[in-house]
């Protein structure tokens, strides 16, 4: 997974470098590793008035090398996915102050990552993806019925490169749609090191 860091000083900077005319917007990121058009990257956005850094999937629409002369540094430009919409909407917001939010202990990590898992003390498995992850807890998605509110869940990872499903404990924080904010449980050192392992393979992969 390839990760473009996008690191902004205030408003006027973002400003200068976001693509309002892109559906779902976009940014140009300055990288001197060279991108093809139409790369699928992960955009890590850090900004003065952002509660945290942002994570958005983006796909490269432009590369160009620096011209030292002319003073154009090297970068990409990148779009937005439409799956993104909602975090690209609380960024200009944020940025513009009409909305207030916590901080995150951790940054979530944008994945499409396949699972099952089960609910409570339940044998029955399900199915479903995980579209976010972070060292305190993890978006899934899956079709209804939901697991309600404070519902312990129990999902299965299979690791990139692994043969054997790890199982991670969690409990329902909030619910989001069509998908549920799980908070880990981390009953043994090893629930936390779990979970930093699968965050390098994801980031790796």
């Amino acid at each position: 997974m390839q990760i473009l860091k996008a690191r902004f000083q205030n408003r006027q900077d973002f400003d200068e470098a976001y693509h309002a005319d892109l559906p779902n917007g976009g940014l140009f990121v300055a990288t001197t590793t060279p991108l093809t058009v139409g790369d699928q990257v992960v955009v890590e956005v850090f900004c003065k008035g952002l509660p945290n850094k942002m994570l958005l999937r983006s796909e490269v629409q432009s590369w160009r090398p620096a011209l030292p002369r002319l003073r154009v540094r090297a970068g990409a430009v990148v779009a937005f996915l439409p799956e993104e919409r909602d975090k690209q909407s609380f960024i200009l917001k944020a940025l513009s102050g009409q909305v207030q939010a916590r901080k995150r202990r951790h940054p979530r990590l944008p994945v499409h990552l396949p699972v099952t898992f089960r609910v409570g003390g339940s044998l029955d498995t399900r199915h479903g993806e995980l579209e976010e992850i972070s060292l305190g807890g993890a978006l899934l998605r899956c079709d209804a019925p939901l697991p309600g509110l404070d519902c312990e869940v129990v999902v299965d990872v299979l690791l990139p490169g692994g043969a054997v499903p790890v199982p991670l404990s969690g409990r329902v924080a909030y619910l989001a749609g069509t998908g549920v904010g799980l908070r880990f449980i981390y009953r043994d050192g090893g629930g936390s090191r779990r979970i930093r392992e699968l965050i390098r393979r994801l980031k790796a992969s």
